[in-house]
């Protein structure tokens, strides 16, 4: 029993000497590293790609291309000055940021980093003669872990505007906590499809999956899931065009409007790292994670590279190409109205997901009973066409209500 608690990793199977203990600590100041890197490089990613789409210049000064832009940036928050408002609850003002902050951090520990998928391997490598996983820990219930521990974000921006004794930024921290519970169920549901079809919750299982680019679980849960997974994380890190939790033209500053100093840094590397850490689950639970692009039997290798570190580069390259699409979004999209956005979650993404889901496990039933898939499909649609009418139905019929009682909007 002691063995299989342990037994998250191979390197902690069997005596724990100094190999295992070096090793692990390696995972855990890679992870930290990755973390305040990777933030420093997105803010200086977002700044220079935005100022390349909107014809400007963007950062230039500090260190070559403006890549020291940020660190200059950390460094002057250090030394501004840090309010505490009077009528702040002065503990719960303090811890606020960490708890925004640190989940982020604890997310990377469960997410696959690279690792050698070829020839059955499952992601397993050799560290000083060891093997090993490239990933801190692989528990069995890993993508729960990643949920429950990214939830904890919506108590840091409900606490920190509570705590800050004024009205505004309360009703800032109100309208963030209402958009992030309210997509978390989108998300919710369309991770149920991914775990359908992988039948683990393990991390290093799902990628361990998608072995071939037609059992990407991109491709395999058909591609929606997938949309409303990014749509659902976009707004759950308050991202644009779901930027609603900071318009300022609405609310002041939103949830933070009272810190300063380093709080206000926390915050802010908090956002740009909590888009770094959704990506890098977004590679994982939908493109192969480390796993190399394959086509059947053809896999596109990286000539000259080990299998563990050319997982590696896959995962990092993947990463990037949605750090672009973030960026991207924020150069180019307007902002929701609140009400839009609200009924993007509840209207919308929730019914479908819900749908998607349920066809995908009435597809599965049908298959291991030897129905006939296509009639399966068929009844599944009709099921998914009445519902959404019976919705529309009843919102207009609400909505007539209200109306007829005289109910503003």
């Amino acid at each position: 029993m002691k063995a299989a608690l342990l037994a998250i990793d191979p390197v902690v199977i069997g005596e724990l000497w100094w190999k295992p203990i070096v090793i692990v600590l390696i995972k855990v100041v890679a992870i930290f590293v990755i973390g305040l890197v990777g933030t420093l490089f997105m803010v200086w990613f977002e700044r220079k790609i935005i100022a390349g789409m909107q014809n400007r210049v963007g950062p230039n000064k500090a260190g070559p291309f403006g890549a020291l832009q940020t660190l200059a940036d950390g460094v002057k928050l250090f030394f501004k000055e840090d309010l505490l408002p009077d009528q702040a609850d002065r503990f719960v003002f303090k811890l606020a940021p960490y708890l925004a902050f640190v989940p982020a951090f604890l997310v990377w520990s469960v997410i696959p980093l690279g690792g050698d998928f070829t020839d059955g391997k499952d992601g397993i490598v050799e560290w000083f003669g060891v093997p090993t996983r490239v990933q801190l820990a692989d528990p069995p219930i890993g993508i729960l872990l990643v949920l429950a521990v990214s939830s904890i974000a919506v108590y840091g921006n409900m606490l920190a505007g509570w705590s800050s004794g004024s009205k505004y930024p309360l009703l800032g921290s109100v309208r963030a906590t209402a958009q992030m519970i309210s997509y978390e169920a989108a998300l919710g549901l369309s991770l149920a499809a991914v775990l359908l079809s992988a039948g683990t919750l393990s991390t290093a299982g799902i990628v361990a999956g998608q072995d071939t680019l037609s059992n990407w679980y991109i491709v395999a849960t058909g591609v929606v899931p997938f949309i409303i997974f990014m749509m659902a994380v976009t707004a759950e890190l308050n991202r644009p065009p779901f930027d609603l939790v900071e318009a300022e033209q609405e609310l002041v500053g939103g949830f933070n409007t009272e810190y300063s100093s380093i709080r206000f840094g926390l915050f802010y590397l908090a956002e740009f790292m909590g888009t770094i850490t959704m990506s890098a689950v977004i590679v994982t639970l939908f493109l192969g994670g480390p796993q190399p692009i394959a086509f059947g039997d053809t896999t596109l290798d990286i000539p000259g590279i080990p299998g563990g570190l050319e997982g590696t580069i896959w995962f990092l390259l993947k990463v990037l190409l949605f750090l672009y699409v973030y960026v991207w979004l924020r150069a180019t999209l307007p902002r929701l109205r609140y009400d839009q956005l609200m009924d993007l979650g509840w209207k919308v993404l929730i019914p479908i997901a819900l749908g998607w889901f349920l066809l995908l496990a009435a597809i599965r039933v049908g298959r291991d009973s030897d129905w006939n898939t296509w009639a399966v499909i068929a009844v599944a649609l009709a099921v998914l066409v009445v519902s959404y009418a019976l919705m529309v139905w009843a919102v207009r019929t609400s909505r007539r209500n209200r109306e007829r009682e005289g109910a503003f909007y």
